[in-house]
């Protein structure tokens, strides 16, 4: 099976400029615990209900990067991620009820704050900057769980019998998905092929950067939520 690389391309520059801020999101807390299947279920099932909303922004997100695109060849690119997010909804749903959880439920959810300002500041990035900008914003998500999925599967650390997230930590590593994933960092590179000379390289820096910020911010959701008095488990 091949596997995306991480580390070469402008996607591998923006990536390893991120330089910590990167490896406090691919190797946070929260992933580590699911290796270890030692995660609170409050801090699993709050990033369930938030992921799903996170989600739905998600696909906005796409269908706005598909409307800032001319070339045929990068439209397909785009539409068929968009597609593969949506396809994505009605398994995140069962997913769901696995824990207990309803889509209505999820629908009742409010957003937490971390959600707000992950998925407000990819759209702010999309409606006030061009495809590559908006790409930029997203590549962290779509990339970076690819990287975690692909860690916990080959690290001998990582614990499947008797795992309650060995199917979340399996599916990330799904070939259909890292099909997805090489689709969307051919996109990007041709993108910033086009489009990313070194006048732009600080300010794609900032913008990969800060969604970086943003998923570890979202990590650490679940476990704020879970230490909490009113929801530890």
């Amino acid at each position: 099976m091949s596997h995306p690389l991480f580390d070469t391309g402008f996607y591998g520059r923006l990536r390893q400029q991120a330089g910590p801020h990167w490896h406090a999101y691919v190797a946070h807390d929260f992933v580590q615990q699911l290796g270890q299947g030692t995660l609170p279920v409050a801090a699993f099932r709050h990033y369930l209900v938030q992921d799903y909303q996170f989600l739905l922004h998600f696909a906005r997100a796409w269908g706005l990067l598909i409307s800032k695109l001319a070339d045929p060849d990068a439209l397909r690119h785009a539409t068929a991620s968009l597609n593969a997010i949506i396809s994505e909804l009605p398994l995140h749903q069962a997913y769901c009820r696995q824990w207990g959880i309803s889509e209505a439920a999820m629908a009742d959810e409010p957003e937490a704050m971390e959600t707000l300002n992950y998925t407000r500041y990819v759209l702010d990035v999309g409606h006030t900057g061009d495809a590559l900008a908006l790409l930029t914003a997203l590549m962290p998500c779509v990339a970076g769980y690819a990287e975690i999925g692909l860690s916990l599967l080959h690290d001998p650390a990582t614990r499947f019998e008797g795992n309650p997230y060995a199917a979340w930590i399996r599916n990330y590593g799904d070939e259909n998905y890292l099909a997805g994933v090489r689709r969307s960092l051919s996109l990007f590179e041709r993108l910033a092929d086009e489009g990313a000379g070194e006048a732009r390289f600080l300010r794609l820096t900032a913008i990969f950067t800060t969604a970086t910020r943003l998923e570890s911010a979202f990590w650490q959701m679940g476990l704020n939520y879970a230490s909490s008095p009113a929801h530890g488990a």
